[in-house]
C-alpha cells in the first residue's frame, strides 16, 4: 500500500529501512543547500533555450519575446502580467527566493545535438540553473536527458510527443504543453461528426518522436471511429519541398490528408497540398478533406487563406476569457504590440510555474509501507 504525503517548504526523500519494510522519511526545509541545484549567488539564472534558426523559428522568436516578459515581471517590471491571477501569492515581484532573475540564450537549431550543447553550455559556463525552451519533442527530451544528469531542472517548453513524459520521462522534467494522445482523443468525434465515419486517411509525418507519436495517437483515434488508413509516410524534418510526398496522395484512394507535420513544415507542405489542388477534389464521392492535428497562431499565420477551414488542435489561444490569459495577452500585447502564440503562452507559463515552485516549494513523495 502507498501514502503520499504533502509537505509545504520541504522535502520528503526515502531514508534508510527501518523495522519491517518501514522506510523511515528524512525532511529537508527550505533552507541552505535544500535545493538540488540552489542559486548561490546574488542573482538566479535561468537558460532559454529556443529554436533561433531552422524550420521552428518563428515559434522560437515568440518565445524568446514571452521569456523576456516573464523575467520583467519576476523582476518588479511591467504590470505583473499572470502572476497577479496565480491563487499562490509567493511571487512578489523580487525575482526568485529574494534574488534578481537573470538569463542566457542558446539557439537548439531544431537539433537534438546542438540543444544540448547549448544546455550543457549555460549550466556549466553560465551557472543556469533551470533550462527551458524547444519546438522539437526530440529536442526536449535530448535537453530533458542532459539536465536529469546535470542535476538541474528542466521545464519542457513546446513539445508535443507522448514519449517526453511518457517513456522518455524524467524526475527532473517537468511540461505544460498537451500531447499528441490528447489531440486525437479531441479531434476524432469531431472528424467524424463533420466528415462522416466513412473515411480513408493519408498521412504525411514528421520523422522524429513528435510526429511518431501525432500520427500514432489521431490514427488510433480516427480509425476507433470508423476510419480507414491508407498510408503513413514519413517526412525529414529538414525537408521544405513536399511536391515529392504530396503527389502520390493523388493516387492512393484516400480522401483525407492528415498532416502531422509543425511550423514551418506544415506551411510548406499545407501549401503544395493545396497547389496540387486536393481542396478541390472529390474522391470516393466525398469532398478530399485535410487535417493539421496540431496548429498555432504562427502557423495559421503563415498559411493564410490555405488554412481556412481545416480542422487541429491547440493548446491555448489568445482569446480565451480566463484571467490568467487575459492578463498575458494585456502584458504582451501592449509590450509587442500583437497577441502572444501558444508558444509564448507555454514558456511564459512553465517559468512562472518554475519560479512559484522555488518559493513554495511543495513536494509530493511516495512513502512506502508493507
Amino acid at each position: 500500500m502507498s501514502k503520499f504525503e504533502l509537505t509545504r517548504r520541504g522535502l520528503i526523500k526515502s531514508g534508510a529501512a527501518v523495522g519491517a519494510g518501514l522506510a523511515m522519511p528524512t525532511l529537508l526545509t527550505n533552507s541552505a543547500n535544500a535545493y538540488t541545484n540552489e542559486p548561490k549567488g546574488g542573482t538566479v539564472t535561468l537558460g532559454f533555450n529556443v529554436p533561433q534558426s531552422g524550420p521552428y523559428a518563428d515559434e522560437g522568436a515568440d518565445e524568446l519575446r514571452a521569456y523576456e516578459l516573464a523575467v520583467e515581471h519576476l523582476n518588479g517590471g511591467g504590470d505583473g502580467g499572470m502572476m497577479n491571477t496565480f491563487s499562490s501569492k509567493e511571487l512578489k515581484g523580487n525575482g526568485i527566493l529574494g534574488k534578481k532573475v537573470e538569463f542566457v540564450t542558446g539557439d537548439t537549431q531544431t537539433k537534438s545535438d546542438a540543444a544540448r550543447a547549448s544546455a550543457k553550455s549555460m549550466i556549466e559556463k553560465d551557472g543556469a540553473v533551470m533550462i527551458t525552451g524547444g519546438s522539437s519533442s526530440g529536442v526536449a527530451i535530448a535537453v530533458q536527458g542532459l539536465c536529469q544528469e546535470a542535476g538541474v531542472i528542466f521545464m519542457a517548453g513546446l513539445t508535443h510527443s507522448n514519449d517526453t513524459t511518457g517513456k522518455d520521462k524524467k524526475a527532473n522534467g517537468f511540461r505544460h504543453f498537451f500531447n499528441g494522445y490528447m489531440s486525437g482523443a479531441a479531434l476524432a468525434p469531431v472528424l467524424a461528426e463533420m466528415y462522416g465515419t466513412d473515411r480513408t486517411a493519408y498521412h504525411l509525418t514528421a520523422d522524429y518522436t513528435w510526429g511518431w507519436t501525432q500520427q500514432e495517437s489521431i490514427q488510433q483515434a480516427t480509425e476507433a471511429k470508423g476510419w480507414k488508413t491508407a498510408n503513413n509516410v514519413l517526412t525529414p524534418l529538414a525537408t521544405t519541398d513536399f511536391s515529392s510526398y504530396v503527389a502520390p496522395v493523388l493516387n492512393s484512394g484516400a480522401d483525407v490528408l492528415v498532416l502531422n507535420h509543425y511550423g514551418g513544415n506544415m506551411i510548406n507542405s499545407l501549401t503544395s497540398a493545396v497547389q496540387f489542388g486536393l481542396r478541390d477534389k472529390q474522391v470516393n464521392g466525398k469532398n478530399f478533406e485535410i487535417v493539421v492535428p496540431l496548429y498555432s497562431r504562427l502557423m495559421a499565420r503563415g498559411a493564410g487563406e490555405n488554412v481556412k477551414g481545416i480542422f487541429g488542435s491547440t493548446n491555448w489561444h489568445w482569446s480565451l476569457a480566463d484571467e490568467g490569459s487575459k492578463a498575458f495577452v494585456k502584458s504582451l500585447g501592449e509590450k509587442y504590440g500583437f497577441p502572444p502564440s501558444q508558444a509564448a503562452h507555454t514558456v511564459y507559463c512553465q517559468t512562472m510555474l518554475y519560479a512559484d515552485a522555488a518559493e513554495t516549494f511543495w513536494y509530493i513523495q511516495p512513502l512506502w509501507y508493507c
